[in-house]
């Protein structure tokens, strides 16, 4: 594994398991430690090695479940209308039935943070508690059409030419730590995938912050720094959230590595999932 994962080995982390979602597409995540289980799902672009050293400083208290996104990693799936913010919100309870597990604490980082929101509100049974690190923006109307064709253009260059030239001119105004996850990670992605994945500029996973009014869970909001995770939306989320709480940490530029971000984000997780114990 390379300098992203901050030398937690790919043997080292724990074990395969491969699912099922409603559609029947095979899934891949891989699961270690004891104890109540949390689901950690990583951003749009790099796979579950992201979140390796994070699981580490979990997995002595917590069975921590890292999935590869579907599109992602080992989580192929080729087919435009497979890419759905439900579809993803089901493939986290299709994961929960496989492990026979009725709840988990849910959490990611970007696109799994948005993911880990979807299943809270769509299938709040299935959901102890949120962790959202890095929350990406909400847009209006406006910004969800570039959005929209962003996505289009990515999946357009990625057909043509591969990942690595679908990223090349996003890259450079990527923060630090995303960029090097995203280099880390473009290796190990599938280009039929990762286009179809883009289908996802087409649907739209809540229209305003407002809509997260229903999350009665606890939820931990861990701001970002950038135009895409907006500081000033972290706070308004963990101010609508019922049970919110914004982390006294951000997604700052300093971070560089996925050791970084387990380094940075795993004490403040830690506390919020201790504090969960006793809660219903």
């Amino acid at each position: 594994m390379g300098n992203g994962g901050g030398g937690v080995s790919e043997e080292a982390s724990g074990t395969g398991v491969v699912f099922h979602g409603g559609d029947g597409c095979p899934l891949r995540a891989r699961v270690s430690g004891t104890g109540p289980p949390v689901v950690l799902l990583h951003g749009g672009g790099p796979d579950h090695r992201s979140l390796l050293p994070l699981a580490a400083r979990l997995s002595s208290a917590y069975t921590v479940v890292l999935p590869d996104v579907r599109g992602f990693g080992r989580s192929l799936c080729a087919h435009e209308e497979r890419h759905t913010w439900s579809g993803y919100a089901a493939d986290v309870v299709a994961l929960l039935d496989r492990l026979g597990l009725e709840r988990a604490v849910v959490g990611g980082t970007g696109l799994g943070g948005t993911v880990a929101l979807r299943t809270a509100v769509e299938h709040p049974e299935r959901v102890r508690a949120v962790v959202v690190v890095s929350v990406e923006d909400i847009e209006d109307d406006a910004a969800k059409e570039a959005e929209r064709v962003f996505f289009e253009r990515f999946a357009e260059r990625v057909r043509a030419g591969g990942v690595a030239a679908g990223w090349a001119p996003v890259l450079p105004d990527l923060a630090p730590l995303i960029g090097h996850l995203v280099r880390e990670a473009i290796p190990r992605a599938d280009p039929a995938s990762v286009a179809a994945f883009c289908a996802i500029g087409r649907d739209r996973a809540f229209r305003e912050v407002s809509d997260l009014a229903v999350v009665g869970v606890p939820a931990l909001i861990v701001p970002g720094t950038d135009v895409r995770h907006p500081t000033e939306l972290a706070e308004r989320v963990a101010a609508v959230l019922p049970r919110g709480r914004l982390a006294p940490v951000t997604l700052s530029h300093e971070l560089l590595t996925a050791e970084d971000l387990g380094a940075a984000m795993g004490p403040v997780v830690a506390e919020f999932l201790a504090g969960l114990d006793g809660t219903r």
